[in-house]
């Protein structure tokens, strides 16, 4: 997994250097252009704000990245098995198709070792592969207020059925459900660690997730019982405030965040995120220490749920909590992630105490 291998900084020396060493182990993934590449891509070097690093082309395509045509990640990755350089030759050339074991069959392969094949080499089969590519340009259609339809055709799906199942899968709610005149406005934020789903009102954010997080359709869902009247596509200009905090905070400038937020939990619940922003900015806690510091000793695994309840990923910071031997624990949206919002907030406080170093100097 990702947090096995170096930390950010020496994988982004490695790929300014083109470090051989890394090919098949790492692979960038390249905010500004939603491109991913091996660490030798001859390809211009991207500003290391914009990248985010991965261990498996699949994690690269889940997070929302498409291969490099110029270093091709996945033909370097599948090495020399035929079956799966054949299987993506084919899926370069129809793109849009809605591939089915039936089509793999049709080639001369038997779905089963296709599927081994796959993981193996990528960490996600073929057929998740090709739904992934798909189904991210729908969902912008979506949002830029084209019909069901168009969004269908536009993410590749042969019927609306299919596009409508492969939507809710990935929110938990079909694309026919969202209205016009709902309260509640879905978006997309991109971020160097992935894009992110985004729910809000003209007022406050009540919801921001990686749109990878296997729990975002329960998330949803419990946010429709709490917020009747439905949800609908936009972006408020609460969104827009989000979407530009979160910009700062990843390219080092500042982990301020005041972009008003509405808290659906209990007031237990309330009470422990209120908490996680108040951990100082660089720092950690346990779960115990959290609880603590709450006035409710002997409470951690309390805290620990409402920890997981939270709906509101980075800016209520769940992901300075760890477990009591420092090890990182469970984080919804990868282990991986949570290093590196860690690493992020411990440069923003050293950067922010270099000046009273210096004076003291």
């Amino acid at each position: 997994m990702m947090f096995d291998l170096p930390d950010s900084q020496t994988l982004y020396a490695a790929l300014l250097a083109r470090d051989a060493a890394y090919d098949g182990r790492a692979y960038v993934g390249v905010s500004s252009t939603g491109i991913f590449c091996r660490l030798t891509c001859p390809a211009r070097k991207p500003k290391y704000e914009n990248c985010q690093f991965f261990d498996t082309p699949g994690a690269c395509i889940e997070a929302g990245f498409r291969a490099c045509k110029r270093c091709h990640p996945l033909s370097a990755a599948a090495g020399n098995d035929p079956m799966v350089q054949s299987l993506l030759a084919a899926l370069d050339q129809r793109p849009a198709y809605r591939w089915a074991e039936g089509d793999i069959v049709a080639l001369g392969h038997d779905p089963s070792t296709v599927r081994r094949a796959f993981k193996r080499q990528f960490g996600i089969t073929f057929l998740e592969m090709a739904r992934q590519r798909r189904l991210r340009e729908g969902f912008t259609a979506l949002g830029a207020g084209e019909p069901v339809i168009a969004a269908q055709i536009d993410a590749g799906f042969d019927s609306p059925s299919a596009f409508r199942a492969a939507f809710a899968r990935l929110v938990g709610i079909a694309p026919g459900a969202f209205r016009k005149d709902a309260q509640l406005l879905v978006d997309w934020i991109d971020t160097p660690l992935g894009a992110m789903l985004a729910v809000a009102c003209q007022h406050r954010l009540h919801l921001l997730e990686f749109a990878d997080r296997k729990a975002l359709p329960r998330e949803v869902a419990k946010l429709q019982k709490r917020q009747p009247g439905g949800l609908g596509f936009g972006r408020p200009a609460v969104t827009d405030q989000a979407a530009e905090e979160l910009a700062r905070y990843f390219s080092g400038q500042t982990a301020r965040f005041e972009t008003p937020l509405a808290y659906h939990g209990t007031a237990f619940e309330t009470e422990v995120w209120r908490a996680l922003r108040d951990i100082p900015v660089g720092q950690t806690r346990s779960y115990g220490a959290l609880a603590r510091d709450l006035g409710r000793a002997g409470a951690s695994r309390a805290v620990a749920r409402a920890n997981g309840a939270n709906q509101i990923a980075v800016m209520i910071p769940c992901h300075r909590v760890l477990g009591a031997d420092g090890s990182l624990t469970g984080y919804g949206g990868g282990l991986w992630r949570k290093q590196r919002l860690i690493e992020i907030e411990r440069s923003l406080a050293a950067a922010a105490t270099e000046p009273a170093q210096r004076a003291k100097a």
